[in-house]
């Protein structure tokens, strides 16, 4: 006992330093703000950022010091719409019926990787098989490299809508899934299906407010939900500290789901101007994924890659959704960043900037929304999103001003997740 004693008073009149990081950034960029700071010094203490100083400042003997003098300087990025679970190709669909969960799981495994290697440090799943939850464990005990995970975990639809996990299959095996496999038809099959996230462990709501693409079903922007429906689920989310996010290609179904009080439409292809109005009323969040539309549509072009019926959605929908966005922009929709990347291959999802500059979105805005803006919608606003003392230690660097060059955002070169360095350049 009396030795105990004597160790800890010596820790704590001697205490044992650990090793903080001084990460020596050439440029860095603030994503509130849009302005480009010179010449600065980022303290990294475990994993926070511990301080930010001005110059070049050396550590002492037992610290790193990383050279990021050439380089520009981010916070990590947060996509919110990806699948981890899945990337489609002209086998997806049979993969249903060929895949274990622990078949999807180590391919999951590549894309939680592939992802923070792009320096998108945080991303919200929204939907999958149940996987993306053990993924987001096992990364969080750091047994998995990837991004820090918000998961739906099963997202949820009405028989035959967008999520219903046995569309396409023949009779014999579509039964007839319920709030547990999560498929609602009623106000109460809606509460049991939200209080069953809960139970599963999900971080979110995702509900499929109208038909969508990939699904193997007829319409691609039908309302499938009452609002009845959606409002006993965003009632029951609230009750259990949970947010609601809604896919949405369709006006109809949209503006149902913007009534409900869902937090964000993803997609929002076909939106009107005044489901627009309605949107900004509510504060209701758009997540743009441009680039999933810009790719089912060029997919859809190669003969057997989807079914026909996807397809035909595809060619119909895709094309439609970047001058949305463009629209929704110009009229002040709130808007966040989202990608939907496993419908495209992970680890693409800074072309996303692209498509958005395209659309009439300066990059400073979007590259706002990605940090700041999602951040909030995240709730993580006082940790995540912005590179600030007593922040987490996500941060990313490359090669240019990424406000004058775009396209820099797709070549990352350096990646730090709570401290931890997994992505560096080697010096030549």
């Amino acid at each position: 006992m009396k030795n105990l004693l004597f160790f800890i008073v010596l820790l704590i009149l001697f205490p044992i330093n650990a090793q903080d990081v001084y990460l020596h950034c050439g440029k860095v960029y603030d994503t509130e703000s849009g302005k480009t700071l010179s010449q600065k010094t980022i303290v990294v203490s475990e994993n926070s950022i511990k301080r930010m100083m001005d110059g070049y400042i050396e550590g002492g003997e037992e610290d790193r010091t990383i050279d990021l003098k050439n380089k520009v300087v981010l916070p990590g990025l947060i996509d919110m719409h990806v699948h981890l679970e899945s990337e489609f190709d002209p086998k997806t669909y049979i993969k249903r019926f060929t895949n274990n969960d622990v078949d999807v799981a180590f391919e999951a495994t590549v894309y939680a990787k592939r992802t923070l290697m792009a320096g998108f440090t945080t991303v919200r799943d929204l939907g999958g098989s149940g996987v993306n939850i053990a993924l987001r464990n096992a990364i969080n005990k750091g047994l998995v490299q990837g991004p820090r995970i918000f998961t739906a975990g099963k997202a949820l639809a009405t028989t035959g809508g967008h999520a219903d996990p046995t569309n396409g299959m023949r009779s014999d095996l579509m039964g007839d899934p319920g709030p547990k496999e999560g498929v609602v038809n009623s106000v109460e099959d809606a509460k049991k299906a939200v209080r069953q996230r809960y139970k599963n462990g999900a971080d979110v709501i995702k509900i499929t407010a109208t038909g969508g693409v990939l699904s193997v079903a007829k319409s691609g922007q039908n309302p499938q939900f009452t609002l009845e429906e959606i409002q006993a689920i965003t009632n029951t989310a609230k009750n259990y500290g949970f947010s609601v996010a809604a896919h949405a290609h369709g006006d109809e179904g949209m503006k149902l789901a913007v009534l409900g009080g869902v937090q964000t439409i993803e997609h929002g292809t076909l939106m009107s101007e005044e489901t627009m109005e309605l949107m900004k009323e509510k504060e209701c969040y758009l997540i743009p994924t441009v680039s999933a539309g810009k790719q089912v549509a060029e997919k859809a072009k190669q003969p057997g890659f989807f079914p026909d019926v996807v397809a035909k959605k595809a060619l119909e929908i895709g094309p439609k959704h970047q001058a949305t966005m463009a629209r929704a922009y110009k009229k002040g929709v709130p808007m966040g960043f989202g990608t939907d990347a496993g419908v495209f291959p992970h680890g693409l999802n800074a072309i996303e900037f692209g498509y958005l500059q395209e659309a009439g979105i300066p990059v400073k805005e979007s590259l706002k929304a990605a940090t700041v803006v999602n951040a909030k919608l995240l709730g993580m606003s006082k940790s995540l999103g912005r590179l600030k003392e007593g922040f987490l230690a996500d941060i990313i660097a490359v090669n240019e001003n990424p406000a004058k060059n775009v396209k820099t955002l797709e070549e990352v070169v350096f990646v730090m997740k709570n401290g931890v360095v997994y992505k560096e350049l080697i010096a030549p």
